[in-house]
């Protein structure tokens, strides 16, 4: 079946876009997304093709995450965040969790910014906003792995959507001397989604440590924000 869905995802490659996208997601020597190959399929052609494979087993799914081609893991990605909104709406717990379990295995296929962002917050935020654990988000956010420190941050976007923000902080905290902007973009990005739950707490918290956050992290932190209320917390650098 893996192959068959290959051959699908194969149809649709476009070689000009893929050298796009190449250059986008920073394939080239010593960049983060070095060695990945790109067909040039455009997302919503990546869902199309996953939906209609939505039931296949976990180990056709491994065999697509174990791709070199980064739409082909992209389709066993979605199709593994159908297979747990399936399992979310049958309240199956145990199916649930086999799924976390399978993900948080799977994490070094998991590895590019956008692959991330489309499964952490469903798959993994989704099921520790459930539980009173969730100290594997920590453990994630002192990996030595880009895209699993990635995956704690951007997990906590379930949690922000129901009002809880303290473990955003908390990750925050443990990524704010990262090196890499794309820590500093997604730390950045779910301060941002938490002011807007609660602007109040956001501002106390940019009071204390603006100065000291990355400047790409504080201007995605600050974007909602009215203009003179961005310069001052800018001019704090």
């Amino acid at each position: 079946m893996d192959q068959k869905i290959i051959e699908q995802i194969k149809r649709y490659r476009n070689e000009k876009e893929g050298a796009v996208l190449s250059r986008f997601f920073k394939t080239g020597k010593g960049q983060y997304g070095e060695g990945d190959i790109f067909w040039g399929l455009d997302v919503p052609t990546s869902r199309k093709i996953a939906d209609k494979h939505a039931l296949i087993p976990r180990k056709d799914i491994l065999k697509l995450l174990e791709n070199k081609v980064h739409e082909v893991r992209l389709v066993g990605l979605l199709i593994l965040v159908a297979q747990y909104k399936k399992a979310k709406e049958e309240l199956n717990q145990k199916l649930k969790a086999d799924i976390v379990k399978f993900y948080l295995e799977n994490t070094k296929h998991v590895n590019n910014w956008d692959l991330v962002d489309s499964t952490a917050h469903q798959i993994l935020g989704d099921f520790l906003a459930e539980k009173e654990d969730r100290k594997v988000l920590l453990s994630l956010s002192h990996s030595k792995d880009l895209w699993e420190q990635r995956i704690a941050i951007v997990a906590t976007f379930a949690f922000i959507r129901r009002g809880e923000l303290d473990w955003t902080y908390k990750i925050v905290d443990t990524l704010d001397k990262h090196t890499h902007d794309l820590i500093h973009k997604a730390c950045g990005w779910m301060l941002r989604e938490a002011g807007k739950k609660d602007e109040k707490r956001l501002r106390e918290y940019l009071d204390k440590k603006a100065s000291t956050f990355p400047r790409t992290m504080l201007r995605y932190a600050i974007e909602k924000f009215p203009e003179p209320v961005r310069l001052e917390y800018l001019n704090k650098k």
